[in-house]
């Protein structure tokens, strides 16, 4: 075992407690049972752009949208019912539809395609129905908060009826209310990959290169001691947080690939680095958001939100909602120490060249 860790880990904690990474009152949504949380970014005042869509089983439809480039964000929920509240078994009394919350980089992937593609996945001119499931709450929409955008709907949505000698079927309306759907549906073929899904997942285009956890296995604990120095083995294996400033990426500023130091899975690009004033790296949010899990944190008499990889498990920081309000309001505050950085003209040769879209 390497030595002076109880040492080196008190040091750290003192620093933790005077530093800016500091506890911060952050609200979040669902508690898994394990201590697991849920925290959702607020993308009302970004710069990016929303949309919500009804497509039937709304599993299948985030599974599909979740994986094309220039998608930042899904979650699925009930939409355009009678009432502000629901839940799953209430929507088809309440005549809300399933529904995806789905929000978009405009300089990457513009309302026009999206709108093609979720034309392409359904089936229009049903009604209150798509692939085996029949109800109201099956029924599709297209549900805007921004009026400009519909201009843009029924254009897309004239072209498409010239292909269907029924009239299309979907709902175009202002979104009146939206209500976060259960957590085990977030995510649902996700978590449950065999899950029943009436959309073809088989091709999805301008598709995310997948990250897989199993590509990413966890050394034997003999090796992380090996590999790591004293701090970084304090910083992911004992939840340690290194001093601000003295730190090696926390002023970093050249373009690439940041990963787990344990495993390599990537976690963070550098496009998605900011300045927060702490001391350490800062990102908006991570490469996907599955990559990482959250967890309630009450150390040191401190309400936070802790960051740990998804395949090595590390210790990498925590999470706070003072970031900036155009990227959707989160801050991963997290520790040079759990990270290895690829620079961008390094990434091929390391394995990393699928993520060289994201700089494109």
């Amino acid at each position: 075992m390497k030595k002076n860790r109880l040492v080196l880990l008190l040091l750290l904690v003192a620093a933790m407690i005077l530093s800016s990474c500091a506890p911060l009152a952050i609200p979040t949504e669902g508690d898994n049972g394990d201590g697991a949380v849920t925290l959702l970014p607020d993308f009302s005042n970004s710069r990016y752009r929303e949309i919500y869509l009804a497509g039937g089983c709304f599993w299948g439809v985030e599974a599909y949208f979740d994986r094309i480039h220039g998608v930042v964000y899904t979650n699925v929920g009930y939409a355009n019912g009678e009432s502000e509240t629901t839940d799953y078994y209430s929507i088809e009394e309440t005549g809300h539809a399933e529904t995806i919350y789905l929000v978009y980089d405009p300089e990457i992937l513009e309302l026009e395609r999206i709108l093609t593609y979720f034309y392409g996945i359904i089936e229009p001119t049903s009604i209150n129905r798509q692939g085996n499931d029949v109800g109201i709450q099956y029924r599709t929409g297209i549900y805007y908060v921004n009026d400009e955008d519909l201009e843009v709907i029924n254009r897309v949505t004239e072209m498409e009826q010239e292909d269907h000698s029924k009239p299309i079927a979907t709902e175009i309306e202002k979104l009146e209310n939206y209500v976060l759907g259960e957590d085990y549906h977030q995510d649902y073929l996700y978590k449950n990959p065999n899950g029943y899904c009436h959309v073809d997942l088989s091709n999805i285009p301008r598709e995310k290169p997948p990250i897989r956890a199993s590509d990413y296995p966890k050394p034997p604990q003999a090796d992380i001691e090996e590999m790591l120095t004293d701090l970084q083995y304090s910083i992911t294996q004992e939840g340690a947080t290194e001093t601000a400033f003295q730190n090696p990426f926390w002023n970093n500023e050249d373009e690439g690939l940041y990963v787990d130091i344990v495993t390599g899975e990537p976690l963070f690009l550098s496009t998605h680095k900011f300045d927060s004033g702490s001391g350490w790296p800062s990102f908006t949010r991570p490469i996907d958001w599955n990559v990482v899990t959250l967890h309630g944190d009450d150390t040191m008499g401190m309400d936070r939100i802790e960051v740990r990889s998804r395949a090595g498990d590390s210790h990498l920081g925590h999470v706070f909602t003072d970031g900036p309000r155009e990227e959707g309001g989160l801050r991963y505050c997290i520790n040079s120490g759990a990270l290895e950085f690829i620079y961008l003209e390094e990434m091929e040769e390391n394995g990393y060249g699928d993520y060289l879209i994201y700089f494109q």
